[in-house]
C-alpha cells in the first residue's frame, strides 16, 4: 500500500510518500503555483514517483490539506453569494454581536459581510425557539426571491439561513428543494445542515462561508482530479478536514468551509503521534512555513479542539476582528511570520516582520524571483543559517547579494548595519512568535515548561530552540522529515466526520430514551458519511460529548458521554468537570445544551521517515564550518556544520552548531545539547534562558 500526502502552503507544496509494505519513504518539496495551486500538485505528484521508481498508477491513496478557502476568504475571491433569511432579519450581519475588539480605538473595523445587503433576500415565515411553526413558509415569495438573485443578483450560490432551523429544519429543507428543482447548478447550503447550533450570527456567518467557497472548491476539486487522472492516479483521494479528520471530496463539496485549518491541522496531528509514540507527555506543537508561524497544545497526545474560529482578521490578527465562524477545528495560534514575511516598519516607525507575505512569487529577494523586499528567509540567509548552495538539498540555489541588497535598505532606515538588522529581524519574529504562543497557553491553562516543543516545517527547526528558550520550554523534538511534516501529518490521521446538534433539555426532566432519541439519528448520519469512505460500521469509533451548564447561564462546558452513559451519570460527570473548570459548584438545575458526535475509522500504522539514522558520530557527518551569527557566542563565528542523514543513533551534538537535511536546518545555540534517536529524530536540551 503507498500512501501519498500533499500540503499545499503559501509558498511551497510539500509532500512526503510512504510504502507501508517495505516501509520506505520519500519527500518532495516544490514552489507552489498561486494561479492554479492543482498545477503544483499533478506536478509535484509525478515528480516524486518517478525519483521512488513508481509510477502514480501505483499509489492507493493521496490525501490532500490546502489553504484554498482561507485565502479565498482573506483575499475576497470567492463566489457571489445570496441569502435568504427570515423576515426581520436582514440586517443581523450589520448589527453583529455588538461587542468592541479594542475598547479605545475610535475607529475600529470589523471585515465586511460576506454577503452584501442587497443580496440578502427576507422570507416571510417563523419558527419558535422549540421548532413550532409561528407563521407558514410562503413558497411562492420566496421563489420570487431566488428568481431576483439569480437573475438580477447574478449570483453563483445562495445560503439559506431561518430563524431556529436547528430546532426545525424543515423550512429550509423544503426551500433547498424548490431551488434544486428550479437552478440545479446553483450551489446551495442550509443553516441547519452546516451548523445546526442557535446563536444565529455565528450560524449564518458559517454557512454564507461554506456558500461563498463552494464553486472555488468545486472548481478546484474537479481540476485536481482531472490532473491526476491525467498523469495515471486511479486511487483513493481524500482530504484533510481543519478539525484533522479525513474527508471524501464529495463531503469537502459539501462542507467547504471545514476545509479553513486544513494543512496547518495536519502538522498538529504529526506532533501528537510523535507525542504518543516516543512518550513525549504534554507537546507544543510549533511549524514555522512560508507564510505563518502556527503552534498548537498536544494534551494526552490529543490535540486542542475548539468550535470558534476567526477568518481573514483585519487588525493584526486580533481577536474579534474577523469573520466569527463555527466548525470542529484544532486550536490553534497562528500568526504571519514565516519565511516569507516582509520586514517593514509599523505606524509606529518600529520595525515589523509579517504579516505581509512575499509569498511564493515573488517569493523572498534571496529566491531571485523579482522580490526587492527584505524578508525573514534572506535574514537567515545573511546569519549564516542557510548554506545558499544547499537550499532544498541544492535543488534551489539562494543569491546572498540580493538578500544583502533588500536588507540593506530596512537597515538604512533603522540606522543599523545588515548583520545586526538581519538578527533583528531574525530576533523579532523568534519574540513575536514566543508572545503569541505565550498568550495562547495562558488563556487555556497549558504550562509549557513542563512539555516538549515539537519544531517542524521548512523554518521550525532554524527557530524552535530560540523561541523554547524564550517560553523556557526545556527541551525541544526535531522529527526526522522536519521540513514536511505536515505532508507526513496527512498520512496520520483516520477518517473521521463529526455532526453538532442543539438538544436542548433538563437532566431532571431528561430520560435515557429521550436521549437515545436525539444521539441514534447523528450517529447514523455520522456512520452513513463514514461508510461512504469505506469504513466498515464495525470499525468505527464513536466520541461523544455535551455541553452543559447550570440552567441559566450564558456559557457552557463540554463534559465527555462515555460509552454506556446513562442520563443518572450526567449529573455527576458535569460536576467533575465544571469544578475542574471553576474549582466549585452551584445549587442550581443542569441543563444540556448541545451534542457532538465525532465519528473515527482506524488510526493508521506510524509513519517512520527512512534515509536517517547513519553510522557516524558528529566528528564524522562533519560537513564543514560556515560563519554563522550566534550572540551568546560573540557574535559571528565559525559554526560546525553537519550532515544530518549521517548521524548515528546515540551520537551526541551540543550548541552552537547547525545540522542540515534537504528541507530545513536544524540550529542549536549555546548551551543546547541534542541526541539523536534511533529514528533519526534529535531531540534537544535547551540550555537556560539568556
Amino acid at each position: 500500500m503507498i500512501r501519498l500526502g500533499v500540503d499545499i502552503g503559501g509558498t511551497f507544496t510539500d509532500f512526503a510518500l510512504v510504502e507501508s509494505g517495505q516501509g520506505r519513504t520519500a519527500v518532495h518539496k516544490q514552489l507552489t503555483t498561486p494561479d492554479d495551486p492543482a498545477r503544483a500538485v499533478t506536478e509535484g505528484v509525478a515528480a516524486i514517483c518517478a525519483g521512488f521508481g513508481i509510477t502514480p498508477a501505483d499509489i492507493t491513496e493521496i490525501v490532500h490539506g490546502t489553504t484554498l478557502v482561507t485565502n479565498a476568504l482573506i483575499e475576497r475571491r470567492g463566489a457571489r453569494v445570496g441569502m435568504l433569511v427570515t423576515e426581520g432579519f436582514r440586517d443581523t450581519f450589520d448589527v453583529g454581536m455588538e461587542q468592541r475588539y479594542d475598547l479605545f480605538d475610535l475607529r475600529l473595523r470589523y471585515p465586511d459581510p460576506l454577503v452584501p445587503r442587497a443580496l440578502r433576500k427576507e422570507i416571510h415565515e417563523r419558527l419558535r425557539h422549540d421548532g413550532s411553526v409561528m407563521i407558514p413558509l410562503d413558497e411562492a415569495a420566496a421563489m420570487q426571491a431566488v428568481d431576483d438573485l439569480v437573475q438580477q443578483g447574478g449570483i453563483d450560490a445562495l445560503a439559506i439561513c431561518l430563524l431556529h432551523s436547528y430546532a426545525n429544519d424543515a423550512h429550509e429543507r423544503r426551500l433547498a428543494d424548490l431551488v434544486a428543482a428550479r437552478y440545479g447548478d446553483l450551489h446551495v447550503s442550509t443553516s441547519a445542515e452546516v451548523f445546526g447550533y442557535p446563536r444565529e450570527y455565528e450560524r449564518w456567518t458559517t454557512t454564507c462561508a461554506n456558500s461563498y467557497a463552494k464553486p472555488l472548491v468545486h472548481g478546484y476539486l474537479a481540476r485536481l482530479e482531472l490532473g491526476l487522472a491525467g498523469i495515471g492516479f486511479a486511487g483513493h483521494l481524500a482530504i484533510i478536514a481543519s478539525g484533522g479528520g479525513l474527508m471524501t471530496p464529495e463531503t469537502a463539496r459539501r462542507f467547504p468551509v471545514r476545509l479553513l485549518e486544513s494543512g496547518p491541522a495536519a502538522g498538529v496531528l504529526m506532533a501528537a503521534r510523535l507525542g504518543r509514540d516516543l512518550g513525549l507527555g504534554d507537546v507544543l506543537g510549533f511549524d514555522l512555513g512560508g507564510t505563518t508561524a502556527k503552534g498548537a497544545l498536544v494534551r494526552g497526545g490529543r490535540p486542542d479542539k475548539k468550535y470558534e474560529f476567526e477568518a481573514a482578521h483585519v487588525h493584526n490578527h486580533k481577536s474579534g476582528s474577523g469573520l466569527r465562524l463555527r466548525i470542529p477545528v484544532i486550536d490553534m495560534s497562528e500568526i504571519g511570520a514565516g519565511g516569507g514575511s516582509i520586514v517593514a516598519r509599523d505606524e509606529l516607525g518600529r520595525m515589523r516582520v509579517g504579516p505581509r507575505s512575499a509569498g511564493a512569487m515573488p517569493g523572498p529577494a534571496a529566491y531571485g524571483r523579482g522580490g526587492t523586499e527584505a524578508t525573514l528567509t534572506d535574514a537567515n540567509l545573511l546569519l549564516g543559517y542557510l548554506d545558499p548552495a544547499f537550499f532544498l538539498g541544492g535543488k534551489m540555489t539562494l543569491d546572498p547579494g540580493l538578500s544583502h541588497t533588500a536588507m540593506q535598505i530596512a537597515a538604512q532606515a533603522a540606522n543599523l548595519e545588515v548583520t545586526r538588522t538581519a538578527w533583528g529581524v531574525h530576533d523579532i519574529a523568534n519574540e513575536d512568535i514566543s508572545r503569541a504562543f505565550r498568550m495562547h497557553a495562558t488563556e487555556r491553562g497549558f504550562d509549557y515548561r513542563g512539555s516538549v516543543m515539537v519544531a517542524s516545517g521548512g523554518g521550525g527547526p532554524v527557530h524552535g530552540a530560540r523561541i523554547a528558550r524564550k517560553l523556557l520550554v526545556p527541551q525541544v523534538l526535531f522529527p526526522a522529515g522536519a521540513g514536511v511534516m505536515s505532508a507526513f501529518g496527512m498520512l496520520a490521521g483516520a477518517v473521521s466526520f463529526e455532526v453538532m446538534a442543539s438538544v436542548r433539555a433538563r437532566l431532571d426532566t431528561l430520560t435515557d430514551a429521550a436521549l437515545d432519541q436525539v444521539i441514534a439519528p447523528r450517529q447514523a448520519e455520522v456512520a452513513a458519511y463514514l461508510a461512504a469512505s469505506g469504513i466498515a460500521a464495525g470499525d468505527i469509533r464513536y466520541d461523544r460529548r455535551l455541553d452543559m451548564r447550570y440552567a441559566g447561564q450564558g456559557h457552557d462546558i463540554e463534559v465527555a458521554m462515555p460509552d454506556g452513559c446513562a442520563v443518572a451519570d450526567l449529573a455527576g460527570l458535569f460536576a467533575t468537570a465544571y469544578r475542574a473548570e471553576f474549582g466549585t459548584l452551584l445549587d442550581l438545575p443542569v441543563e444540556i445544551v448541545s451534542l457532538k458526535i465525532d465519528g473515527a475509522g482506524p488510526a493508521p500504522a506510524s509513519v517512520a521517515v527512512t534515509g536517517y539514522g547513519g553510522d557516524r558520530d558528529p566528528k564524522g557527518a562533519t560537513k564543514g564550518h560556515r560563519r554563522a551569527y550566534f550572540p551568546l557566542a560573540g557574535g559571528m563565528i565559525d559554526c560546525p556544520v553537519y550532515d544530518r542523514y549521517l548521524l548515528a543513533s546515540g551520537a551526541v551534538l551540543t550548541g552552537p552548531c547547525l545540522i542540515e537535511e534537504n528541507e530545513s536546518t536544524v540550529l542549536l545555540d549555546v548551551g543546547d545539547r541534542g541526541v539523536v534517536d534511533s529514528a533519526g529524530n534529535i531531540k534537544a536540551q535547551i540550555g537556560a534562558a539568556a
